[in-house]
């Protein structure tokens, strides 16, 4: 009998609040966390707005921000999230050998040196003196060497297996959008194996910064509705535009059922089922008949051996990117059939924005707290149907549903499909 897989520890850092009960709280109330972008200025980009980490820094979290201020900002969400979720957990008092506590996280890059790299780069070649020693030594003096460092994907990975003392497993992947989940269901598969016992595992990303906001510009994928930020992502609602850049971190710790059980730790869930897929197609488009999303799907359901009438709730991707909420309905209707109009599907990005990397596994939380309590986040901003998006989505207001068993779908730039089942705990 393989190994069973529950979540004994939750947290969470993003634009709607600080701690896991605060943004489910604002889910259900259909609030934004959505406005004008204020971390830099960003006079003369087409879009304007974002959804922002507000009044937060690391010493909210309890430690030294000297210390930390070297720190990318996604590992600073990164330890905040997860001291919340191994506090809850208790798994360091278990008296689990650190060799079998693992690290594996979905983050992204940090906030990039590229205006002053640039910069040393031009003065270089325009007074000659562009050879390798100069550049050596004026990077020494211009560039924040550490903070270089600190700007790679894998940091987050590193510093959390270093501050909680894990030496078991430890990865990063960043497969785009689908990042964090694929996170989960790859720890969950290291715990399912025997070759660890309890992974921290989750994402961390923040885009907001020029280079982020200057490359999704120039794809085109970003509402321009700034003059009203609140109504800007619109997932499945006909007037969409484009999506909204969102940042934060959001960690589980995942632990072997039996481990759990006898050590009396609390159980909110387990992760049941875990699929994953490739379009095989276009980087930066979707399969049109949603190949891979259909295929992630049906993984993810097999995995747990699901009855597509136990599945209760579907959290969606949806972007409020025009392809991917019309393919998305399509994949559904692909894997439900008869049962799609009767499956409740919403997009929470249409509140918190889109936290690329650290979207799935914060999503996926969101719908262990939507199984827990009997609530149904909704799709805020619905107001014009669109006909190629004509599911259950639950347009802006929460719906109180039992459900025992979630879906939670991730679908990244490149064509990496992700789905997750997640559920109440199961009496095998």
């Amino acid at each position: 009998m393989r190994r069973r897989v529950v979540v004994t520890g939750i947290g969470m850092i993003n634009p709607l609040g600080h701690d896991v009960q605060t943004v489910w709280s604002a889910l259900k109330d259909s609030q934004s966390g959505v406005g004008q972008i204020s971390v830099f200025d960003p006079t003369g980009y087409p879009t304007t707005i974002a959804a922002e980490v507000k009044n937060w820094d690391i010493s909210k979290a309890g430690e030294d921000l000297n210390v930390w201020k070297h720190r990318g900002r996604h590992t600073r969400f990164a330890i905040g999230a997860a001291k919340q979720a191994i506090a809850q957990s208790g798994i360091l008092e278990s008296g689990l050998a650190p060799t079998r506590l693992g690290v594996y996280m979905g983050a992204g890059e940090g906030n990039q040196d590229f205006p002053n790299f640039t910069n040393m780069i031009a003065a270089g070649v325009q007074n000659g003196e562009f050879d390798l020693a100069s550049f050596l030594r004026r990077g020494r003096e211009i560039l924040d060497v550490e903070a270089e460092l600190e700007q790679e994907p894998n940091m987050p990975a590193a510093h959390l297996a270093a501050f909680f003392d894990a030496q078991g497993p430890n990865s990063n992947c960043l497969t785009a959008c689908a990042a964090s989940s694929q996170a989960v269901g790859e720890a969950t598969e290291l715990i399912r194996c025997g070759d660890a016992d309890a992974m921290i595992a989750g994402g961390a990303h923040s885009m907001i910064h020029p280079f982020g906001l200057t490359g999704f510009s120039l794809l085109t994928t970003l509402s321009q509705r700034n003059s009203d930020p609140t109504r800007a992502s619109r997932p499945f609602d006909k007037d969409r535009d484009g999506f909204v850049l969102g940042e934060g971190a959001a960690i589980v710790i995942l632990e072997e059922y039996e481990h759990a059980r006898k050590r009396g730790a609390p159980i909110f869930g387990e992760v049941l089922g875990y699929g994953s897929t490739a379009d095989a197609y276009r980087i930066t488009d979707i399969h049109p008949e949603g190949r891979g999303a259909i295929g992630c799907m049906r993984q993810a359901i097999a995995d747990a051996k699901l009855n597509l009438d136990e599945i209760g709730y579907v959290n969606a991707h949806g972007t409020s990117t025009s392809v991917n909420d019309r393919t998305e309905t399509l994949a559904c209707k692909g894997v439900f059939g008869d049962r799609a109009k009767l499956t409740p599907v919403s997009s929470t990005k249409s509140m918190m924005g889109h936290l690329i990397a650290a979207a799935g596994v914060t999503e996926m939380i969101v719908c262990m707290m939507a199984i827990r309590d009997g609530v149904l986040p909704p799709t805020i901003n619905q107001e014009t149907p669109d006909p190629d998006c004509d599911l259950d989505y639950i347009p802006n207001v929460a719906r109180q549903s039992k459900l025992k068993v979630a879906l939670n779908n991730s679908f990244g730039f490149g064509g990496q499909n992700v789905t997750l089942a997640v559920g109440a705990l199961r009496n095998i």
